[in-house]
């Protein structure tokens, strides 16, 4: 993912003598995708993005115009060595704040296993193999062994989305379930902060509970993962739309990195509790969802190691007042106005901002208590639509939404005078349209949706 100056010669050496390999212009999800693209006309800048997380992972070329300063702004971890299944297994069986899993999980008899949706990118199939071992040193039947979706209010996954999460062999061979935030759940008690917690009856009856995450920045609950697992995640809607919205609202101290003296995490951790989580593990991973970190054990004090390191190895320097921002909302694509952040943070006055959601789902437009919220303001689909649409950009800036899977739900969702694009070429376009000249100041954040700001930890 580094800037490269690319000549007709060098891309004829290195790539043959008709085409250099890459990029997504062709759709993921479709047959006979194209894989090539034709040589670059005369010289440029290029920079390799990774997109279409789950949907094939794909590289994707950009190209920018050779005589513009072009910085690609990589997170401080970017390069760690990434870890092999044997040193996944190691740090497994060495938790943290608790008993290795085979021993706690001998003698008894039922497990749940939870795990993310495709909204998150966790590479939990990375993971799964080696808990599954733990659980078979201790002597647990596979007819025992049942995953569980915890991904709160958002859509139940299908058995293909459940494959690509967890391994299509754990997905065929053991039996899953989705979490269902309006039923099957259980009342455990209240939180200090006056949530009153019902989790799913399912997680709370099984004899050893298990949670494999993620840790990737939360713009609320400081990190994904942890206590997360289980409020929001297998909690039921109102439990979740106090934590989320009631108690978000009261509270200051909510923030992205904020884990350890942030109320809204600290409901979560309670909630944990009281569901009496038995193991978690939490695992980090680079810019192509490969493993580099795993902590493992206690639901809170795996989860607290885990964020001591992320804070070091996802944080990314802020180039201010670039005339364009490139972001790719890679890997939370369904999710991109988390990339979108980096654009608002660091374009100048009446520059541009070029946001990248290069992913089938796009959007996806099930949230259950986003729904919920909406619906209560009493407008209609079109009344929101027009509010979105009559707000303008800040600052005089402009923004391009670049796709190759645009639609109206997609469009819909973005204040009027946006532009949108399904070619690189025509991103270029308007971007030369805008900033003519040749001292024009570049940002490309490659991997935008996972990539935070330099932020201390809370504690």
């Amino acid at each position: 993912m580094a800037v490269h100056e690319l000549s007709r010669r060098s891309l004829l050496r290195s790539a043959g003598a008709f085409a250099v390999p890459l990029i997504g212009t062709a759709r993921a999800a479709e047959p006979y995708q194209q894989t090539r693209v034709p040589q670059l006309k005369g010289s440029a800048k290029s920079v390799v993005i990774p997109t279409h997380e789950f949907q094939g992972n794909l590289d994707e070329r950009l190209d920018f115009p050779a005589d513009w300063d072009v910085q690609v702004m990589h997170m401080k971890g970017y390069g760690a060595p990434v870890l092999s299944p044997q040193q996944i297994a190691a740090a497994i069986a060495k938790p943290i704040g608790t008993r290795p899993l085979r021993e706690i999980a001998a003698g008894k008899n039922t497990v749940v296993i939870t795990f993310d949706d495709l909204t998150r990118a966790t590479p939990t199939y990375e993971m799964v193999p080696h808990v599954l071992a733990e659980l078979k040193a201790a002597g647990i039947k596979d007819e025992n062994i049942l995953f569980l979706g915890s991904f709160a209010t958002h859509r139940p996954m299908t058995a293909f989305e459940v494959q690509k999460k967890i391994g299509k062999e754990a997905a065929t061979r053991y039996a899953w379930l989705n979490h269902h935030c309006f039923y099957g759940c259980k009342e455990i008690g209240t939180t200090s902060f006056k949530n009153k917690i019902l989790i799913n009856q399912t997680f709370l009856g099984a004899d050893v509970k298990v949670t494999l995450s993620g840790i990737k920045v939360h713009y609320d609950a400081g990190y994904g993962g942890g206590a997360k697992a289980v409020l929001p995640g297998v909690a039921h809607i109102d439990s979740v739309e106090y934590n989320h919205n009631v108690l978000l609202r009261q509270t200051k101290t909510a923030g992205p990195v904020r884990v350890f003296k942030n109320e809204m995490r600290l409901d979560m951790i309670e909630a944990a509790r009281m569901a009496q989580v038995d193991f978690s593990v939490q695992l980090m991973y680079d810019q192509k969802l490969r493993p580099i970190q795993v902590f493992s054990g206690d639901i809170v004090e795996a989860h607290h190691a885990a964020a001591r390191v992320a804070s070091k190895t996802y944080c990314t320097p802020t180039l201010k007042g670039a005339d364009i921002v490139v972001s790719n909302a890679y890997p939370q694509n369904a999710q991109a106005f988390h990339a979108q952040r980096w654009i608002n943070q660091a374009v100048r006055d009446g520059g541009t901002g070029v946001l990248i959601i290069q992913h089938p789902l796009t959007l996806d437009p099930v949230h259950f208590l986003n729904n919920r919220t909406a619906s209560r303001s009493g407008a209609s689909y079109y009344q929101n639509v027009a509010r979105r649409v009559a707000s303008p950009l800040p600052r005089n800036t402009g923004l391009i939404v670049y796709s190759q899977y645009m639609d109206r739900t997609l469009m819909n969702n973005y204040p009027g005078g946006t532009h949108f694009a399904t070619k690189w070429e025509d991103v270029i376009r308007i971007l030369k349209q805008r900033h003519p000249g040749s001292s024009v100041q570049v940002a490309v954040y490659p991997y935008g949706g996972m990539q935070h700001q330099e932020i201390e930890l809370d504690g």
